[in-house]
């Protein structure tokens, strides 16, 4: 696997526009143009310098599929205060960043480092964690008999807060994901940690926990541009729990395998990647 390290230009001043902040702000633009690192080599061979149009199709065969050690990547934005907001990404195999940002190097604070990472775990061993995840989880789902019994029904859905009024006027045979309440986030992270190989120590209470909203859309609508034409828009946001602590490995292959594949839904919008680092 490769590890790369971006830093972006967000400026000095808060207040003062900068196209790498207007960036970051929606999830779904990183997403497409960290894609751009992964072309097809049909792709490179037929337009080297990236002067055509952007093209999903040429840039699919690291990107729809599923995570894993021998392809997709997952990315993870960090902020640091006082310095320059970090995107990590984890590759399978090594991005061209040269070819992603011929167009938009005003948005890099530096160039980017990259580094080939092939780790090799032992059951016992602990690091220090970080892990950005959509802390979801599913209400509303249809089991087969009931489907199979009323296939119009009708399934009753949470706004985003789950103890808001319900809608009704969507069909769903698997219900609507809502996000795990606050107090709750320590024990969904411990029920994930078993599943991939790993334990949270000395329990799941003593991991730091920060709860966040993160903006996804494709379309250019600003969600800070209140005198804009789509004031009062629907603003598409993400529920994001950020998990810092200290984890011990049980299990290494499964361990490794969840590094490779990723805990947690939302993956194409900065959600996933688990990062370790020596204690």
């Amino acid at each position: 696997m490769y590890l790369s390290t971006l830093l972006i230009d967000v400026g000095d001043d808060p207040d003062r526009i900068r196209p790498g902040r207007n960036w970051l702000r929606n999830r779904y633009r990183v997403h497409q143009r960290l894609c751009m690192a992964f072309p097809a080599p049909e792709r490179k061979t037929r337009d080297p310098h990236f002067v055509r149009p952007y093209d999903p199709e040429d840039f699919g065969r690291q990107v729809r599929v599923p995570r894993s050690e021998e392809q997709g990547f997952l990315f993870r934005i960090d902020p640091r205060p006082g310095a320059c907001p970090v995107i990590l990404v984890q590759s399978a195999v090594e991005p061209d960043w040269e070819y992603a940002f011929h167009n938009a190097k005003y948005l890099l604070a530096a160039p980017p480092e990259v580094r080939e990472w092939n780790p090799a775990f032992q059951a016992g061993q602990k690091f220090r964690f970080r892990l950005l995840a959509n802390a979801t989880r599913k209400v509303g789902t249809l089991t087969a008999a009931q489907r199979r019994a009323d296939p119009g029904q009708v399934i009753r859905e949470p706004k985003e807060d789950p103890a808001g009024p319900w809608r009704r006027d969507r069909r769903s045979k698997n219900g609507a994901r809502v996000p795990v309440p606050r107090e709750q986030l320590p024990g969904w992270l411990a029920r994930r940690a078993g599943e991939a190989g790993f334990r949270l120590v000395p329990d799941p209470e003593a991991v730091e926990v920060q709860v966040e909203y993160v903006y996804v859309n494709r379309s250019g609508f600003d969600p800070e541009d209140q005198d804009g034409p789509d004031r009062g828009a629907f603003i598409p946001q993400m529920f994001c729990a950020r998990f810092e602590g200290l984890l011990e490995v049980t299990e290494p292959d499964r361990f490794a395998m969840a590094l490779g594949r990723g805990i947690g839904p939302a993956k194409s919008f900065g959600c996933g990647l688990l990062s370790v680092t020596a204690p």
